[in-house]
C-alpha cells in the first residue's frame, strides 16, 4: 500500500497502537519518565474510550503504581464493592446463593472498585494529552511498517474515501506513515495487526492457542428501590449447561444504574448456540429480574475477552516494538480481571523503552528486558496463581471446576504442584448441527429482553456505508456451501450485532454481511470454523460510539 500511494510521514520516538488503558498507561509512563520525548497514540475509534467495553470491577493495583495520588487527581474510580453476591442458577427460577466461605478468595472483590472502563480512559487520555503525548483518535492503524531488515518501523493508517468500488472518492485523503524507534502494540483483543506480528514472527510458537469468550453488556437505570451501590452480582449454571463455560455480572454503579452482562467461552459446542439471546434470557431469571423490573435499559455492547491465561502468552516482543495489555493476553481469568495487568504492562513496556533510548539505542533492539520484566513482576504471579482455572472449566465442567477451582485458589493458593493446557482452538469446537439439540429462544418482550437490531442502535454504531467492507472472506464459498450444511452457518448466531445472515432469492441461498452494523467484537474472526472471516479495520472513527462503557 504505502509503494504506491504518497503519505505523509510523521516521526515519533515512540508509536503506541490503541487507546485503551494499556496503550494509554504506556503513554503515561513515558513521559513520567522523561517529557521531552515523542509519543503518540493512534485510536481508531472516533474518541478515547468510544470502543472501550468492559463489566466493569476494577482493582486499582496498577492504577496506584501509575499514578499514586489518582485519588486526589480525579480519576473516575470512586464506587467501592460493599459485598458479593454469586449464584449458582439450577433452573429458569430456581438457584442457590453461593456461602462466602466456598467461594475462591481471588474472587473477593473486597477493596475494587464499580467502573466505567471507557470513562477511565479518556481520563487516562487527559492526562496523557497534558504531559505532551500526542493523541490521534479516529485514525485506523491498518498496517505494520517494516525495515529492509524486518524489524518493525512504524504503522500506516487506513485511507479516507475509498469507495465500496474500491476507488478513490472526491473525498480521499491518504493515510499517515507513523515511523517510531519503538512501536508498542495495545489494540486490546485479537488485534488484527497484533496477530499478523504473531504470525510474522511466530509468537505462539511455545504457548497454547488463545482461548476466547464473548461478552455481551448492557446499562440500565434502574428504581432506587432496586438499586444497592456498591453490590457485585455473578451467576453461573442457567441457562447454559454444565459442559458451556460462562456466567453473568450485574454491577450496581453509581446514579442508580446497573452494568449487566453474561460471557460464553467461544469454545461452545452447540452451533445452534446463541450468546445474545442467552443473555437476553437470562435476565429473566427471578435473581437478576429483581433488579431490572421498572427499570431502564440506556446502553449496549459486545466485546471477545481473552480467556486463555499464562500458558498462552504469546512470546512479547520483536525487532522494534513488543505486544501488552489483553492484545497479549494478560487477562487473570479467576479474577475476571484485566484491566490492571493491562496498566501493568502498558508501564513496563514504557520502563524497557525508555531504558533503551536513554542508553542510546535508535531502535535497533528487541527489547527482551520487558519480557523479563513481566516474568518477575506480580502481573506473572498472578497468571501463574491462576494457570489452571481455564483449562479445569474446559476439562472438568462448570460444577467440578468451581470445586477444584476453590481447592486450586483457597486451599493450595494456585500452588498445584502441575499445569494443565487446553490445546483446542476455539473454532474447532462445534459439534456438527444435525448432532447438536436445537435451542428455542424466548421472542423478546421489549421491556426486559430485546432484538439485537435495537441493541445494536443503543452502541450508536455508524461505518460510511460506501467504503470497502472490513469483513472479509477468504473463500466466498464456504458459508453457504461448507458453514451452512454442517453448522447451520453459526455467524447467524454468534454475532451479537446481527451483521450475518443467509438469505434466500428464487431459490438460491446467499451469505450476506451487514458490515455497518459491527460493533467490533471480533467474535466471527475466532470462531468462524474454518476461520474464513476476516475482521481488518474500517475507516477510522467507525465502530460503535460507547458512553460510559
Amino acid at each position: 500500500m504505502s509503494e504506491t500511494t504518497e503519505r505523509e510521514t510523521m516521526e515519533f520516538d515512540v508509536v503506541i497502537v490503541g487507546g485503551g488503558v494499556a496503550g494509554l498507561a504506556a503513554a503515561c509512563r513515558l513521559m513520567q519518565l522523561d517529557d521531552s520525548l515523542s509519543v503518540v497514540v493512534v485510536e481508531k475509534g472516533s474518541e478515547i474510550g468510544a470502543h472501550v467495553l468492559s463489566g466493569c470491577v476494577f482493582e486499582a493495583t496498577g492504577l496506584d503504581e501509575l499514578f499514586p495520588d489518582w485519588r486526589e487527581m480525579g480519576a473516575p474510580v470512586d464506587v467501592a464493592v460493599k459485598g458479593d453476591d454469586i449464584h449458582y442458577l439450577t433452573s429458569e427460577s430456581g438457584g442457590v446463593r453461593v456461602p462466602g466461605l466456598f467461594v475462591p478468595r481471588p474472587m473477593h472483590n473486597q477493596g475494587n472498585y464499580i467502573i466505567s472502563l471507557g470513562r477511565l480512559c479518556q481520563w487516562m487520555g487527559e492526562q496523557a494529552e497534558s504531559a505532551g503525548v500526542n493523541i490521534f483518535p479516529g485514525f485506523a492503524a491498518s498496517e505494520v511498517m517494516y525495515d529492509g531488515e524486518g524489524r518493525v518501523t512504524g504503522v500506516v493508517t487506513s485511507d479516507m474515501g475509498i469507495g465500496k468500488d474500491g476507488q478513490k472518492k472526491s473525498s480521499y485523503q491518504a493515510g499517515y506513515e507513523l515511523l517510531g524507534k519503538y512501536t508498542i502494540f495495545a489494540e486490546g483483543v485479537r488485534g488484527n495487526l497484533s496477530e499478523q506480528l504473531m504470525q510474522r514472527y511466530d509468537l505462539r510458537a511455545d504457548s497454547d492457542p488463545q482461548h476466547y469468550g464473548i461478552g455481551v453488556k448492557e446499562i440500565w437505570e434502574v428504581e432506587a428501590s432496586r438499586h444497592d451501590e456498591g453490590l457485585v452480582v455473578h451467576t453461573m449454571g442457567w441457562p447454559l449447561d454444565n459442559h458451556t463455560e460462562g456466567g453473568g455480572f450485574l454491577y450496581h454503579a453509581s446514579n442508580k444504574q446497573v452494568f449487566l452482562g453474561f460471557i460464553i467461552s467461544l469454545s461452545y459446542r452447540n452451533p445452534h448456540l446463541s450468546p445474545f439471546d442467552e443473555f437476553q434470557r437470562w435476565k429473566h431469571h427471578p435473581r437478576i429480574l429483581q433488579y431490572l423490573e421498572g427499570g431502564k435499559r440506556i446502553g449496549y455492547g459486545a466485546r471477545a475477552v481473552n480467556k486463555g491465561g499464562l500458558q498462552s502468552l504469546p512470546k512479547l516482543v520483536f525487532p522494534g516494538g513488543m505486544l501488552i495489555g489483553c492484545g497479549a493476553g494478560f487477562l487473570n481469568g479467576v479474577k475476571i480481571k484485566g484491566a490492571h495487568t493491562a496498566i501493568k504492562t502498558g508501564m513496563q513496556a514504557a520502563e524497557s523503552v525508555h531504558d533503551a533510548l536513554s542508553s542510546g539505542d535508535e531502535g535497533q533492539g528487541t527489547l527482551e528486558s520487558f519480557e523479563d520484566n513481566v516474568t518477575s513482576s506480580w502481573v506473572y504471579d498472578e497468571l501463574h496463581r491462576a494457570r489452571n482455572f481455564g483449562p479445569a472449566l474446559h476439562k472438568l465442567g462448570t460444577f467440578w471446576a468451581s470445586a477444584f477451582t476453590f481447592i486450586d485458589q483457597s486451599i493450595m493458593f494456585g500452588k498445584m504442584p502441575f499445569t494443565w493446557h487446553n490445546r483446542d482452538p476455539d473454532h474447532e469446537t462445534l459439534d456438527k448441527a444435525a448432532d447438536a439439540k436445537p435451542i428455542e429462544y424466548p421472542k423478546p418482550d421489549g421491556v426486559i429482553s430485546f432484538d439485537r437490531l435495537s441493541s445494536v442502535f443503543l452502541s450508536s454504531t455508524n461505518h460510511e456505508e460506501d467504503q470497502p467492507s472490513h469483513l472479509k472472506l477468504k473463500d466466498e464459498s464456504i458459508p453457504v456451501e461448507y458453514n451452512l450444511p454442517n453448522f447451520d452457518e453459526p455467524a447467524q448466531r454468534y454475532c451479537p450485532a446481527g451483521v450475518y445472515e443467509i438469505v434466500e432469492e428464487n431459490g438460491v441461498k446467499r451469505f450476506e454481511i451487514g458490515a455497518q452494523n459491527c460493533v467490533h467484537c471480533k467474535t466471527c474472526d475466532i470462531k468462524d470454523p474454518t476461520l474464513n472471516i476476516v475482521w481488518t479495520v474500517p475507516e477510522g472513527g467507525g465502530g460503535p460510539n460507547y458512553s460510559g462503557m
